[in-house]
């Protein structure tokens, strides 16, 4: 284990989030599993030598992939996934959605049942927080404590781990080699440590940076008169105001701008749009772009992503992968623990 990079496979691989974080940890991420083609082009981009089962994880066999990968149960060292989680959201249970129902919900059991196919030394589940108070987690963690994991799911902030945006995740680290540490905090990164150094979108030569907005005139104004560094639309006057927003006292980061010496709101799918949340540049008046998202994500500045099916789509990708940065700081932990 000391003279060789020991084996993780990520499942609900996305456009590879988890396995970049995997690798700036120290592992040899040997296969991904993703169903989404926009998804698979951009991880195969970036992970040329990952080998990818492009298909829904409902219709693959983990036996037949163990097989594949010449494995045997108990020899793969992390098992790591993020299943879909949108039917677990904070926002759905406000506005009184039917979540228990939604089908994505039950793909945490697709990932029990890897997990007892593949005995892996340790796993790492990320989801959103309200998965830690539902029930299909006591089941699992009912079942995996049985097959002799200890470990059971935590709350984090990326903030506190590098990440220059406040996102509250749960994390469920199991471990069969004995107790998995948590990381140590770090100094927080800043919206201006991430994106302060990029040069005007337009004509930078980077796709994901240049890709154009489209506002009308009246929206054009509305974010011109929002004031810089943290300002929000309840600065606006009253006549400039939304009418929607006239009668919503709620949701006060929505034409909100961020701040350059805090960190980031959590980026989601509709990080490119102001109102989805406080996703307005400090400064400029527009939204940030796809490219400042990543960087707000933790990727790297040359991590590419597929724009083939529009903005929107790539703004998806990237609003929900698990920060690269935050996965390698637990990921460091469970590399320290095999290692010993």
């Amino acid at each position: 284990m000391k003279n060789k990079k020991p084996k993780a496979i990520d499942l609900f691989s996305g456009c590879g989030g988890t396995t970049l974080g995997l690798r700036k940890a120290g592992f040899n991420v040997i296969a991904g599993v993703e169903n989404d083609p926009l998804a698979i082009e951009t991880y195969q981009h970036n992970h040329p030598k990952v080998k990818v089962f492009a298909s829904d994880i409902k219709e693959l066999d983990a036996a037949d992939v163990m097989a594949e990968l010449c494995l045997v149960p108990g020899e793969l060292d992390l098992l790591a996934g993020c299943p879909p989680c949108q039917g677990f959201s904070s926002i759905r249970i406000k506005n009184r959605v039917e979540n228990y129902q939604d089908p994505r919900n039950n793909l945490v059991f697709k990932f029990l049942e890897w997990v007892e196919v593949f005995e892996p030394k340790v796993f790492m589940m990320e989801n959103v927080p309200a998965l830690k108070q539902d029930g299909r987690i006591k089941i699992i963690l009912d079942r995996l404590q049985k097959k002799g994991y200890e470990g059971e799911p935590r709350l984090f902030d990326a903030a506190e781990y590098g990440v220059p945006q406040r996102r509250l995740r749960m994390i469920y680290i199991g471990s069969r080699i004995g107790p998995i540490p948590e990381p140590e905090k770090k100094a927080k990164s800043s919206v201006a440590d991430a994106i302060a150094g990029l040069p005007e979108p337009g004509n930078s030569g980077d796709k994901l940076h240049d890709y154009p907005e489209k506002r009308t005139d009246a929206i054009k104004r509305k974010i011109s008169l929002i004031p810089k560094n943290g300002g929000s639309r309840s600065s606006l006057p009253e006549e400039e105001q939304l009418e929607c927003h006239k009668k919503c006292n709620g949701f006060q980061d929505i034409y909100g701008r961020m701040k350059w010496d805090d960190v980031a709101p959590t980026i989601t799918s509709g990080c490119i749009n102001p109102s989805k949340g406080r996703f307005l540049h400090p400064e400029a008046n527009r939204a940030i772009t796809l490219r400042e998202a990543a960087l707000l994500q933790s990727f790297p500045l040359d991590y590419w992503f597929s724009l083939k099916r529009g903005k929107g789509k790539a703004a998806q990708m990237i609003g929900n992968a698990f920060p690269p940065t935050f996965v390698s700081e637990h990921a460091h932990m469970c590399l320290k623990a095999l290692r010993r």
